[in-house]
């Protein structure tokens, strides 16, 4: 078992479907991942089981692995687990990472909106295109992604599976935007619209599992001190993007207003 327990988690799904089911049942969400490099282990530590939901999922997943026998546990339970809140608590800093997240997702909720007359040859369905890219680079990317990157992410150790999935996502998204703009200057309608709608995709689960499952973990693994030192820091990217996050922020609330592509700017 300890072999399958250090093995990326999507590499376990591949070779036993039936544990992403499992991991469904418990709401862990590994089989919407898009990476999945993360250790089975580390799933099932990090979502905050009770020590009973603990054991009893990962003697599921053991009978999955071995049907013919019984496995002893070399899976010892979280010993400060608990179970699971009906809501979650935010440390200060965690907390304004999330309400960030409330404004990302007011624009993806509009990209269906977006593509549903989309023609890149008009030059105000180009000049939305282009606001909503400004929108993603400046403040999902460099405001919001570098704070996850350049000061929360490197309070916990660099090589942890986990952080390496967030990071890669970041990585995904800029790739999508990147192809967003190489689609505009091709006059390429189908492809602005497919990697708007993979930008879409990919964020909106990339959100959730932070909202969910990264940072109550993060928030349950850092100390007092860190936490001071994330929002003093925090405080002071947020002044220094000031403008950026009042442009953007009215820029969610004109795309909002109306649906006339013509009337957002």
């Amino acid at each position: 078992m300890e072999k399958y327990l250090n093995k990326g988690i999507k590499a376990v799904i591949t070779e036993f479907p039936a544990i992403g089911a499992i991991l469904d049942g418990y709401n862990i969400g590994c089989t919407l991942c898009g990476v999945g490099t993360c250790l089975l282990k580390d799933i099932v530590q990090v979502h905050n089981l009770s020590p009973e939901d603990e054991h009893s999922l990962m003697a599921r997943i053991s009978s999955v692995i071995y049907p013919d026998r019984e496995v002893e546990m070399s899976f010892t339970p979280s010993v400060n687990a608990a179970p699971k809140p009906r809501s979650i608590t935010y440390s200060p800093p965690m907390q304004g990472l999330v309400d960030e997240h409330t404004v990302i997702k007011r624009v993806l909720a509009m990209i269906p909106v977006i593509i549903e007359t989309l023609d890149v040859s008009r030059y105000d369905d180009r000049r939305l295109v282009l606001d909503t890219v400004d929108f993603i680079r400046s403040y999902a990317d460099k405001y919001h992604h570098a704070k996850e990157e350049e000061i929360l992410f490197k309070e916990f150790d660099p090589n942890l599976e986990m952080v390496k999935v967030f990071n890669e996502d970041h990585m995904i998204g800029r790739g999508h935007v990147k192809a967003i703009l190489e689609g505009l200057e091709k006059n390429d309608n189908q492809s602005v619209k497919e990697h708007l709608i993979g930008y879409r995709e990919l964020l909106t689960g990339h959100i959730k599992r932070e909202d969910e499952v990264l940072y109550p973990w993060m928030d349950r693994n850092l100390s007092i001190t860190q936490v001071g030192s994330l929002s003093a820091m925090f405080t002071d990217v947020d002044r220094q993007f000031m403008d950026v996050r009042e442009k953007q922020e009215a820029f969610v609330n004109r795309l909002e207003e109306t649906n006339k592509f013509e009337e957002v700017r």
